[in-house]
This record gives C-alpha cells, sequence and structure tokens, in this order.
C-alpha cells in the first residue's frame, strides 16, 4: 500500500497531529501528482521519446501540448507531424504516417479525447480548437476492391487530402474520409463520406446536412450545385430556427 493508504497517517491527519498547513498539502499531495504535476512530466517523457524513435519524422509538438497514455506515432518510412500550440491527446491516441510524404499537422488548442485514429498517406489538416471525440477515425485514402481480378490487399488505395476546419467538433464514434467545413458538427456515429459545409449539422451514415446555423444568407440548403451539395441529401420542407 501507498504511504497515505496506511489508516494510521491517515487517522494521524485526520486526528490534527500536524500542522493544519501540513495535513493540507498531505491530504492534497496524491491529487496533485496524480492529476496535474505528474500527467505533465509524463507527456513531455513521451515527447522525447516519440522523437528520438523516430529520427526520420518531422515533429513539431507546440508549446503545452499533451500527450496522454497510450499515445502512438507509427511512421517508419518518415512524414510530417506537426502540431499546434495547447494541443490534448488525452488517452490512446494512434496516428500512421503512410510513407515520407505523409503530412498531419493539427492546430493550436484542438483536442483528440480517447482512442482516436488518424490514418495519413497524403495530407490531413485539422485546423484550431477541433474536438475529435471518443474512437473517431479519420483516413485520407481507401482501399480500392473493384478489380475481381486482383486480392484485394494488391489493389492500392484512392488517395484524398483530408481538411478539417477550425472549430469543428466531431462527436464519438464517427469515421471521416472526407472534408468538413468551418465550426460544423457531425453527429455521433456518423459516417462523413462528402464534404461537409460550414456552420452545419451533419448526422447519419453517409453523413447528410439537417441543420444550419452560420451567418443569414449562406444556408448551403438555398445554394444550388457546387461543394458540398452531394452531403445535402433530401431535406425536410420545415427548418429548424
Amino acid at each position: 500500500m501507498g504511504w497515505l493508504g496506511d489508516g494510521s497517517v491517515k487517522r494521524q491527519i485526520a486526528r490534527g497531529v500536524l500542522p493544519a498547513g501540513v495535513r493540507r498539502r498531505l491530504l492534497d499531495l496524491p491529487t496533485t501528482v496524480g492529476y496535474f504535476k505528474g500527467p505533465l512530466l509524463a507527456s513531455a517523457l513521451r515527447k522525447r521519446w516519440v522523437v528520438l524513435r523516430h529520427p526520420r519524422v518531422d515533429i513539431r509538438f507546440g508549446r503545452d501540448t499533451y500527450l496522454g497514455p497510450g499515445f502512438s506515432l507509427h511512421a517508419p518510412f518518415g512524414g510530417t507531424f506537426i502540431t499546434g500550440e495547447g494541443v490534448e491527446f488525452r488517452r490512446n491516441f494512434r496516428a500512421e504516417l503512410g510513407g515520407p510524404d505523409a503530412r498531419i499537422e493539427i492546430g493550436s488548442r484542438s483536442y483528440l479525447t480517447y482512442s482516436v485514429l488518424i490514418q495519413c498517406g497524403a495530407s490531413i489538416r485539422i485546423g484550431e480548437r477541433c474536438g475529435l471525440a471518443h474512437c473517431t477515425s479519420v483516413y485520407d485514402a481507401n482501399h480500392r476492391f473493384r478489380d475481381v481480378t486482383r486480392e484485394f490487399m494488391d489493389q492500392g488505395y484512392d488517395v484524398r487530402p483530408i481538411t478539417i476546419e477550425d472549430d469543428a467538433q466531431i462527436h464519438g464514434l464517427c469515421t471521416i474520409v472526407n472534408s468538413i467545413g468551418t465550426r460544423a458538427v457531425i453527429g455521433a456515429n456518423s459516417v462523413v463520406t462528402r464534404p461537409i459545409p460550414a456552420y452545419t449539422l451533419a448526422v447519419g451514415a453517409p453523413a447528410r446536412v439537417v441543420d444550419y446555423f452560420g451567418p443569414p444568407g449562406q444556408d448551403p440548403r438555398d445554394a444550388g450545385p457546387g461543394e458540398g451539395a452531394d452531403a445535402l441529401g433530401d431535406q425536410p420542407a420545415e427548418r429548424a430556427g
């Protein structure tokens, strides 16, 4: 048991044997170390190890970027991994760079919660203040599968650069294989296969726009064919707002 796990020590602290200031610091010490000082030290050590393990990768962590437990970067052939300031990888984040030209950028103050996966063959850029919730996956390459004369794994990939613009919020258990506009919100369990316009709420598999909350006159449902039009789908006659 830990030194504070000994019941006699706790009883001595509770009975006031020690001065009040000392008692308070001792009682707060496990929380301070376990939730604040300790995780920051562990993050700093993880960053050093990630850089040391990947001498061929351009790795740049912005100031105050936090690497939580289970952070993993797989990049045996090089590539680029860059974060802005204050990016938070909470637990079990995984990024895979497919080659020397693969590039992942994550903007300042974005947060990636639990078991987020990013697989990059070309370019994945995540803007500032974006949120990727638990078990969300982002891919910029799709397996080819239509050639029945070749095995699945021999057919290669179709690669599409992915951009997730500033302030986009992606809820849990989503799969992202296309770009997302500024401040767009993706509902849980959605699959983004077509571009999602800015200031929209998109849900479903495949994800379709069901609401718009941006500046007046820019509702993509009022526009003609263009970027993001495929994600609009069949819209209800009555809109929120």
